[in-house]
């Protein structure tokens, strides 16, 4: 069986055989079926396709969001899949990060609160928790902004938070959907630099989806979503079926 790899053969991601369906009506659409992939540590993946090809239910199995109907997701040996909900909540809270599109920060809290709260989340409080929340501001530039509303703030101020909360408990994995795809190119382009430089320097494995070809562009590797499967772009190729 021919499915991508890591070349390393550190794999922290390993899935097998993933399955996931959805009924409409009478009718059975198959999302993903019998998807393999090994992602290693430390690795930057971008994963594309087509609108509709399941990208995001990927991305949702892998966290443990949801439940495949068939297969498994393990990360770092343990089985995601086989996980009960609340088990895969507090797994996903302690070791994964996650960056959406639409940033989903909660506009009751402030800059520094909506990164903190994934601290306190996690058992981390009071002084220790705002020192590591300042420092991940810090990070992304947004050190003076701690105290402001999340609305006052721009798009790519607030996707900055978003990648802040997302790093600030130091997680092995970070999942992100479309980080880029609701802002501009010109801010697209200064934060992409941001989300990169972070996880390289914290050895993240960061798995992105993307329809940004300069985004896959700065991958390590780029898995194409088809019929339900993924498959390994070569360097130097782009488009559907690279």
């Amino acid at each position: 069986m021919r499915y991508p790899r890591d070349p390393k053969g550190l794999t922290v991601l390993r899935i097998r055989q993933l399955a996931r369906r959805f009924r409409e009506g009478a009718r059975v659409h198959r999302v993903l079926e019998a998807l393999d992939a090994d992602i290693g540590s430390g690795e930057r993946i971008a994963i594309m396709g087509r609108s509709g090809s399941g990208k995001s239910t990927l991305l949702n199995l892998v966290s443990g969001i949801d439940r495949p109907d068939g297969g498994s997701v393990e990360i770092d040996g343990v089985a995601v899949s086989a996980l009960g909900e609340p088990q895969r909540t507090l797994h996903r809270r302690a070791h994964i990060g996650f960056v959406y599109q639409f940033f989903n920060l909660i506009p009751t809290l402030d800059v520094a609160e909506n990164v903190r709260l994934v601290l306190e989340l996690n058992g981390v409080r009071g002084a220790a928790a705002a020192e590591r929340s300042l420092a991940a501001l810090a990070l992304v530039g947004l050190a003076g902004r701690a105290d402001s509303a999340v609305d006052q703030l721009s798009g790519g101020e607030q996707q900055r938070v978003a990648i802040a909360r997302a790093l600030v408990h130091a997680p092995g994995l970070l999942l992100a959907d479309e980080p880029t795809g609701n802002l501009d190119d010109a801010t697209a382009q200064e934060l992409l630099p941001v989300l990169l430089s972070l996880t390289r320097a914290r050895g993240t494995t960061l798995v992105m989806v993307t329809h940004d070809e300069a985004l896959a562009a700065s991958a390590d590797r780029v898995l194409e979503l088809r019929e339900g499967r993924l498959h390994e772009r070569r360097r130097g190729q782009t488009g559907p079926g690279a």
